[in-house]
């Protein structure tokens, strides 16, 4: 890929993985498009980066937003790449007490969300100089779920489902579909705001783990996944911690 034709929307970029996605794709040769819900921290990150990042104000769960979004990055040209990081967890409640809300707002942000832009972007993505690529950054939790996780692991189950589903309809296409599903990874926000800004419980997390993934470890195996010439498809990666062997086998210090 010629750097002209390496230009990346980016979705949850104000913070975490979506954040050091940018980062990463920008030292790579990637110009891109920073899309996330808070404008202030989308301004400051495309002023720490440069020219090489623009972004747009956008709530992929809502259609008017979503789509005034995709309309204003194709004026701004073609795009080779969408990377689907926008998403998180809600509580961690047991089935039988679950809130109706939080599932309702995990499924609207973390598959509905992501299918909305997918689906927008794909003409786009397919007419693109030696195809493109819709890239899914899902999570471990769609693969082994836990008790008190049932909704967040449903919706990343959906997402990782999607993804291959997509990459089977369009066989033959020039089109790749990456899932990326990452264990334990360490960020400012996403525990905290599962826990609904519970700092102590967002810490108890991480507790005794030595070395959980960052949100760069994961923006580096996107960044490695894009940059496949256009004819090799990753089609999933599961990156954990070494200290992680599964969701239920966790190595933690004493």
């Amino acid at each position: 890929m010629t750097e002209t034709t390496k230009r990346a929307v980016v979705t949850g970029a104000s913070s975490g993985i979506g954040a050091a996605t940018v980062h990463a794709l920008v030292a790579a040769g990637w110009s891109v498009v920073a899309l996330a819900r808070r404008e202030d921290k989308l301004k400051a990150l495309a002023e720490e980066i440069g020219s090489a990042v623009s972004y747009v104000v956008c709530d992929i769960t809502d259609e008017d937003s979503t789509q005034q979004a995709v309309d204003e990055i194709i004026q701004g040209g073609g795009v080779k790449a969408l990377v689907n990081c926008a998403g998180g967890a809600i509580g961690k409640d047991a089935v039988a007490e679950a809130s109706l809300d939080d599932w309702r707002n995990m499924y609207e942000l973390n598959v509905i969300g992501t299918l909305r832009i997918t689906q927008k972007l794909l003409p786009t993505l397919k007419a693109a100089p030696g195809g493109g690529t819709v890239l899914i950054v899902s999570s471990t939790a769609g693969i082994e779920p836990y008790e008190g996780g049932a909704g967040y692991c449903a919706s990343k189950s959906a997402e990782r489902i999607m993804a291959r589903v997509l990459r089977l309809e369009q066989i033959g296409q020039p089109l790749r579909v990456i899932d990326i599903s990452p264990g334990l990874v360490k960020t400012d926000e996403f525990s905290v705001k599962r826990f609904g800004g519970d700092a102590a419980k967002a810490a108890a997390v991480y507790q005794g783990v030595p070395n959980p993934l960052t949100a760069d470890d994961v923006a580096e195996s996107i960044r490695w996944a894009l940059d496949q010439p256009d004819t090799v498809d990753i089609d999933s990666i599961v990156v954990r911690p070494r200290a992680e062997g599964s969701y239920t086998k966790l190595y933690r210090e004493s």
